[in-house]
């Protein structure tokens, strides 16, 4: 989930808590702070996915010259999490003199700091979490500037204040941060988690406040400009994961980091190679594909087109596309007959007069947009799902063809894809008895193959008999110059210790230990 380029943040919104302690003890001269873990209810599985990210572009940090490995010393400060059904990581802090405690997801795709209001009176949501009072805090000052934050599923508003802020023994002075009156009562109701707080860059930092990371580091109160995730996919385990301010724990990693430049300073933004299925490339991200790190997204989000090669290679359950029906009955062979010959795959659409661009639809917009755009398709743009359902058809005819298909099975193949499009950002079913026989994905970044076990990728939901499996895959679509993009979410964080590295601007990926 995070603010979508406003970036996405997905969270899977679940009604039962375990209610465990969160442990900001100091540890073997370590400070930590915890993240919460719980069961996912199939009752409530998705409630909600969680985006914010403003347009907006402000001056770049201070840049520290780092090592490649960041140890875990006095200066660190580590906060433990708690984790909601594999699919809300929370921790707590506290705000104010004298603190008022809080949960929040901590989002490397969101930069603001919110939490509840105690002037927050008509959101049924606010009632069923802690808010925040100005009047119980000695060190509480006034700003009072209009806030708000768009999300997916709705938006938040509020107005800014300043208040000590305290993650785990790090207490962040005079720090910005909204004071939400308003929340989407539906997506807040069920969240298990209190605010959010935002690890993005200042570029998408709604009013330009400065987010709680750089205030950290303005202030000295950690000696490396880094901070570290570590999120425990056993659900039968209280402790859910932690976060390391100022360096990484050795204990949560095997091997050695990958890394990796940012390339666009807002979301950890950095370039992803190709998508592999069962180590068989899918070519869509051959040539390159934008991602980012986003520890407030469940899942994992990725282009409608190849989303549903996955599901088809691992059965999930999609929707039928008669669009798609429709654009491979009457533009299949044509697709192919142009792709025989040569013709410049972006172009194909717009030839056929499917589409009225030349591989260029869009402008540098945010997600929300995206999901806008998204919906308006749904209630009626046909010639939009038509464009769209074409460039499918000819990334899919592409990956066969590279497979040395016949014809007659690429167009087979292509047919079966239309059975298995998913609705946009939407959850996928798959068999539970099936899960050890399906095949692995692979991301490739950094020059290396990241895989996905089945068992890493697929949610499991109850036990026995009324089990479900869900898919951890679920589109979204990017429009160019922004796009096509990837949200690598806690699907990937899980298996991946995932490392932020603000001082060389750099993201890092290891095998979690």
């Amino acid at each position: 989930m995070g603010n979508y380029m406003n970036v996405i943040s997905l969270c899977l919104f679940v009604t039962t808590l375990l209610f465990s302690a969160v442990s900001c003890a100091p540890n073997h001269g370590l400070r930590r702070i915890g993240l919460k873990k719980i069961k996912l209810d199939p009752n409530n599985r998705l409630a909600a996915r969680i985006g914010s990210k403003d347009d907006s572009f402000r001056a770049s940090i201070r840049k520290f010259h780092l090592q490649n490995n960041f140890g875990v010393t006095e200066e660190t400060d580590i906060v433990g999490l708690k984790n909601y059904l594999d699919a809300q990581y929370y921790g707590e802090i506290a705000i104010g003199t004298s603190p008022q405690k809080f949960t929040v997801i901590f989002d490397t795709g969101s930069s603001n700091l919110w939490v509840p209001s105690s002037k927050c009176t008509f959101s049924l949501a606010c009632y069923f979490h802690a808010k925040y009072r100005s009047s119980r805090s000695s060190t509480y000052r006034r700003n009072g500037t209009a806030a708000a934050i768009q999300y997916g599923t709705g938006a938040i508003s509020g107005f800014f204040s300043y208040d000590n802020v305290r993650l785990g023994d790090i207490v962040v002075k005079n720090q910005e941060f909204i004071e939400a009156t308003r929340e989407p009562g539906l997506v807040f109701l069920a969240a298990k988690f209190d605010g959010i707080l935002g690890l993005g860059f200042q570029e998408i930092s709604v009013g330009k406040a400065v987010p709680v990371w750089y205030n950290m580091i303005e202030q000295g109160l950690i000696k490396e400009p880094v901070f570290s995730f570590w999120l425990n996919r056993k659900p039968e385990e209280e402790e859910g994961g932690e976060i390391v301010f100022g360096g990484v724990d050795p204990a949560h990693y095997k091997g050695n980091h990958t890394y990796v430049p940012v390339t666009r300073k807002g979301y950890w933004q950095f370039d992803m190679g190709d998508v592999l299925i069962g180590g068989k490339p899918t070519g869509y991200c051959a040539g390159g594909c934008a991602a980012i790190a986003d520890s407030g997204t469940s899942l994992l989000a990725g282009p409608t087109a190849v989303i549903t090669m996955i599901n088809h290679a691992i059965g999930a359950a999609g929707v039928m596309s008669q669009e798609c029906k429709t654009v491979v009955a009457e533009y299949g062979q044509t697709i192919l007959n142009l792709l025989l010959a040569e013709a410049q795959p972006k172009k194909i659409c717009s030839q056929i007069g499917l589409c009225t661009f030349d591989g260029t639809r869009g402008v540098d917009m945010g997600i929300e947009s995206v999901v806008d755009e998204n919906a308006k398709k749904s209630s009626g743009g046909l010639h939009d799902a038509a464009c769209s359902a074409c460039e499918m058809a000819v990334v899919w005819v592409q990956n066969q063809l590279s497979q040395n298909q016949t014809q007659d099975q690429i167009l087979n193949y292509v047919n079966q894809l239309c059975d298995k499009v998913p609705s946009p950002m939407g959850e996928s079913s798959v068999g539970c008895g099936d899960i050890s026989s399906l095949p692995i994905v692979s991301f490739t970044i950094g020059g290396r193959t990241f895989d996905l076990r089945p068992e890493e990728y697929i949610l499991k939901v109850g036990e026995g008999p009324v089990a479900q499996c869900i898919s951890g895959f679920t589109a979204i679509d990017i429009a160019p110059p922004l796009g096509p993009l990837w949200i690598l979410g806690d699907v990937f964080m899980g298996p991946y210790h995932t490392v932020f590295d603000f001082g060389n601007q750099r993201v890092g990926f290891a095998d979690a230990a």
